[in-house]
């Protein structure tokens, strides 16, 4: 019980810190992305519940990824609505306090990642590219297919 409650209160703290750098960054009233921070707050919070009462398992981004493709399906009750409301929160103010966590993170471990030594810095190098090289190819791909390009 003791891990869901931490759980809350930080994804509660990432919240706050997205409406504040969606306010600064994005110009959308805090009034204004609440709605959709919440939903977004309920399908994380959901996604952890899944993983911890249904089947620990798999991991709790696939039952988060799931649920929230789930209630944005159009025909789901609400849909539009939730769709419109998690419009009003940028994916940019997301990645703020979620990359701060991780530098933190690695700040913490960091005699572990100097006893990775040089290798994953190729290995870091390589993938990065390559997701970047993939994302080109199938925007440009979906881009063509859509006659934008």
């Amino acid at each position: 019980m003791n891990k869901l409650i931490e759980s809350a209160i930080v994804l509660v703290l990432v919240a706050a810190i997205t409406l504040v750098g969606n306010t600064i960054g994005y110009k959308f009233g805090l009034v204004e992305a609440l709605p959709g921070m919440l939903v977004l707050l309920g399908i994380c919070f959901a996604g952890i519940l899944a993983n911890r009462f249904v089947w620990s398992k798999l991991p709790t981004v696939l039952y988060v990824v799931t649920l929230g493709m789930v209630i944005t399906l159009p025909g789901f009750p609400g849909s539009e609505t939730f769709s419109a409301w998690v419009g009003k929160v940028n994916f940019l103010a997301l990645t703020t306090p979620i990359l701060a966590y991780a530098g933190v993170g690695i700040g913490k471990d960091i005699n572990s990642l100097r006893q990775t030594g040089w290798r994953i810095v190729v290995v870091s190098l390589v993938v990065m590219a390559s997701t970047f090289i993939a994302s080109a190819g199938i925007s440009n791909v979906v881009l063509k297919f859509l006659g934008e390009i």
